[in-house]
């Protein structure tokens, strides 16, 4: 059946800020339960401020949504998109993660200073930027445990 997997799109704030442990504690546990509930997605961080793509399910996802809504980690929770597509654009990531804090990601092709701004502040006007953002740090990353060949040197 076409356009059959649901997606959502938000954006929210840290209350606090986020060490690295604090972020790969939050990324287990989500891949854990992401892997569960048969969602896949990605998770973007910068300076506090949190972009999260969520495919799957769509009572999952609506579940998980009113678990965010109300963890007190997070406030200013923004739907960026919603709806439905044909397939996943994520379908091996249980939960793929970029830290836009990174020089790694500074390196990615298409970065630009845009990204220098707050996700919730910079992808308001125009949320469509926010799935090319996504798209654009997929591209660069890889899912969780898989092995990626080192490609001769020409």
């Amino acid at each position: 059946m076409p356009n059959d997997v649901f997606f959502y799109v938000y954006c929210s704030k840290a209350t606090k800020p986020f060490s690295e442990s604090d972020l790969l504690d939050l990324l287990t546990r989500s891949r854990e339960n992401n892997a569960k509930l048969g969602l896949t997605g990605i998770l973007l961080h910068k300076a506090g401020n949190f972009m999260q793509a969520l495919e799957g399910p769509e009572l999952a996802i609506r579940d998980l949504l009113r678990k965010i809504h109300e963890d007190r980690r997070h406030h200013d929770v923004v739907k960026m998109l919603e709806g439905r597509t044909a397939e996943r654009q994520f379908p091996y990531w249980y939960m793929g993660f970029q830290n836009l804090n990174s020089e790694e990601a500074k390196k990615t092709p298409g970065y630009t200073e845009f990204l220098d701004t707050p996700l919730t502040v910079g992808l308001a006007a125009d949320p469509t930027a926010s799935q090319r953002l996504l798209h654009l740090f997929k591209k660069g990353a890889r899912p969780p445990g898989q092995v990626v060949k080192k490609r001769a040197r020409v």
